[in-house]
């Protein structure tokens, strides 16, 4: 029995071993055909490999920020202390649907929005500036169509009833040129439960008393988180009331953010420049009502 399994073993050996001579012709050409594939490229090779990769890369960029979502940085402390100078967040374009403003340069032949959602009171939102749409400004919306809004020394009133803020305590703010001041930090509650932080210098700046707004359809009111150190649409001749058509997106979340002394490429300064309790956090209220279940 022994042999009988060596001669099989022995025999297929013999066949095994006789495989690779019987078509030599066809191994010769695999090894060809290898050899060109794995050949280098000539530099005309190179550079149309290299324009189709960098074509792509473009391509998916592009699709990715028009439909999807946006970088933006902070330049200015107007939405302190929810978002800082140096902040770099993305912006959620599908949020609210798409208008011509979702496409870089507002060159898309759209007129209103399309697969719109209406915002939430209480969104931080990213806006073509109605009287300079090439110009992005980002505000929380206070006001939805059809509300009435007023600041009486200080105080905010939506639809008449005054808006419920809880001071935190006194804060050291850092403005343009290293100024410092002190302001008075408040949880503000708005109608339907969005809960965030607001600054107030005092009571008693220009932007503490206003006329009563009326908030028209298809428009929206917008402030900042900094309340006397905001163009927002307190201010009609800057901002005034912002056109559904307007909004760009809502801010979701932050990316990356530098105390200044660091640019976004930059990167050998980063460990003692980056905020790192900043890097990814959420942007959208607290939302007590959602949090109740209502």
């Amino acid at each position: 029995m022994s042999e009988n399994i060596n001669e099989n073993n022995q025999a297929t050996t013999v066949v095994m071993d006789e495989l690779p001579n019987s078509d030599g012709g066809k191994d010769e050409a695999a090894k060809a055909t290898e050899a060109e594939e794995t050949a280098p490229l000539n530099a005309k090779e190179e550079f149309a490999e290299f324009f189709k990769t960098a074509l792509v890369a473009v391509t998916l960029a592009v699709i990715i920020r028009t439909f999807l979502f946006e970088p933006f940085n902070i330049p200015s402390g107007s939405m302190k202390p929810t978002l800082l100078v140096g902040d770099y967040l993305f912006v959620n374009k599908p949020a609210y649907g798409y208008s011509r403003y979702s496409f870089p340069f507002g060159l898309a032949p759209l007129e209103g929005r399309v697969w719109d959602k209406p915002p939430a009171r209480g969104d931080v939102i990213v806006f073509k500036l109605p009287t300079d749409p090439s110009i992005d400004y980002i505000k929380r919306l206070i006001g939805l169509p059809g509300d009435t809004v007023q600041v009486l020394q200080g105080e905010l009133y939506i639809n008449g009833q005054r808006v419920e803020r809880e001071a935190v305590g006194l804060k050291e703010m850092t403005g343009p040129g290293d100024y410092k001041s002190t302001v008075m930090e408040y949880i503000e509650t708005l109608p339907g439960g969005a809960v965030h932080r607001i600054y107030e210098q005092s009571d008693y700046e220009p932007l503490d008393n206003t006329p009563l707004y009326s908030v028209p359809d298809g428009h929206y009111f917008m402030m900042g988180d900094n309340r006397d150190h905001s163009q927002d649409s307190r201010v009609n001749h800057v901002v005034g009331f912002v056109p559904y058509e307007n909004l760009v997106g809502r801010a979701d979340f932050t990316f990356f953010s530098t105390n200044g002394s660091a640019g976004l490429v930059e990167f050998w300064k980063w460990p003692w420049a980056i905020r790192f309790n900043r890097l990814f956090g959420d942007i959208d209220p607290v939302r007590l009502a959602a949090e109740d279940g209502e």
